[in-house]
């Protein structure tokens, strides 16, 4: 059986490391743990993520990952919002922090899932920037606005940590919603590769890409300076198939270009910004100070205030040394349209990420009664032909039987 540590921490900033089986029980982890700190197992409350992990939950299927801290208080705690409710209901999930996006109706846990799609399972991402410096699979994780502590139970105020090494009190990590785990096997609008984890663009079309073209897409485009300054959003880009409504609102998923880009990229939008409210960038050598010149004057001083400032003087219009008269014709800039990423209309099409949940796919959807051959209703009567050209059985969508006289008089049309 897989094997991870975990730390455990009782009532104090001290906490010790202990290696759980996937396979436990909530109730032997607590065995193991009694036995440890001489206490009846009775007395052991065990709270992670802030709930309550109940005797019976099974450890793999709560979202310990490796080098998470677990709490443990002797007694019920003290401090409770709703706490006896929300233990005791026979609905509350096992996964205490894991998205499901693709609920069962008969209450089936993740594990129940065949092991070839263990790795496409629903997770939260995040940008890890103190030790990483990647986009890794996230922690859902509450603590007190207070003292920090994460011996409690609440019903919100959650914060993510990076979920790939182990993590101090304090740190916490950018959540990335876009990015999602390929749970349709989604190709890439670019290069056509079915990958995980992805982006999934807020676009109607919902197209996708991968994380690798993801980043080419960010860099060519920061590269040619091709990104959009939006009032609202700031410095941002599309989806790659130039969508409509489509911009990037979490300015942290431009993180994936790693430190050095990240830096360019806040810089060149703060230059956009300085640009677009009127203002100049020093063009001298080493500088691009952002100026913002007073009245129609074409004079512009850059001046020095500390380590700001090179102090040239330049013309507004052709940014060249200042000059009396008419500024000289320049060449007008070429951008490297070459560089661009193409991307096919059909591969866009083959990228979509289908938003319907498998219970409107149920509604709408029933097996052909003769050879049982998925068949949709989307509108009409209840008179149904199945599609497949080897049956063409003729059926009633209502009694999923053979067409007859009394479905066409009771029910042709619902």
């Amino acid at each position: 059986m897989p094997t991870m540590q975990v730390f455990v921490r009782f009532n104090s900033h001290h906490s010790f490391p202990v290696d759980v089986d996937s396979s436990w029980s909530v109730l032997q982890l607590k065995e193991v743990l009694a036995a440890r700190q001489q206490v009846p197992p009775a007395e052991i409350r065990i709270i992670f993520a802030g709930r309550e992990l109940r005797d019976s939950f099974i450890i793999g299927e709560c979202d310990l990952a490796s080098h998470s801290i677990v709490h443990v208080v002797r007694g019920r705690p003290q401090l409770s919002v709703e706490a006896q409710v929300s233990s005791s209901s026979s609905q509350e999930p096992q996964s205490l922090t894991r998205v499901d996006l693709n609920p069962q109706e008969d209450g089936a846990s993740a594990s129940n899932t065949s092991h070839g799609a263990a790795h496409r399972h629903p997770h939260f991402f995040v940008y890890c920037k103190q030790q990483c410096k990647d986009v890794q699979p996230g922690k859902l994780r509450v603590s007190c606005a207070t003292c920090k502590q994460g011996t409690l139970t609440l019903n919100r105020e959650f914060y993510f940590k990076c979920a790939a090494h182990p993590t101090q009190e304090e740190d916490t990590a950018a959540a990335l919603y876009m990015i999602k785990s390929n749970t349709q096997d989604v190709p890439c609008m670019v290069c056509e590769e079915v990958s995980t984890p992805l982006i999934l663009f807020e676009c109607e079309d919902a197209h996708t890409s991968c994380l690798d073209c993801f980043h080419t897409y960010c860099t060519t485009r920061l590269n040619d300076r091709q990104f959009v300054q939006d009032a609202t959003l700031g410095y941002t880009l599309p989806c790659p198939a130039e969508c409509e409504d489509s911009l990037i609102k979490e300015v942290h998923h431009f993180r994936v270009l790693g430190d050095e880009q990240y830096e360019r990229y806040q810089r060149f939008g703060t230059e956009e910004c300085v640009l677009q409210m009127g203002g100049v960038l020093c063009p001298g050598r080493g500088c691009g100070a952002g100026l913002l010149p007073e009245g129609d004057t074409r004079r512009v001083e850059c001046v020095r205030q500390g380590a700001q400032g090179c102090g040239l003087v330049f013309c507004k219009d052709c940014l060249e040394p200042f000059h009396q008269g008419e500024c000289r014709p320049q060449m007008e800039q070429l951008f490297g349209a070459e560089n661009r990423i193409a991307v096919d209309p059909e591969s866009a099409l083959r990228s979509r990420w289908e938003r319907e949940s498998e219970e409107t796919v149920r509604q709408t959807t029933k097996p052909c009664p003769n050879c049982k051959a998925p068949v949709e209703k989307n509108g009409g009567c209840m008179h149904m032909t199945c599609p497949r050209a080897q049956c063409r059985y003729e059926w009633c969508w209502l009694c999923e039987t053979a067409w007859n006289r009394d479905c066409q008089g009771d029910h042709w049309f619902g």
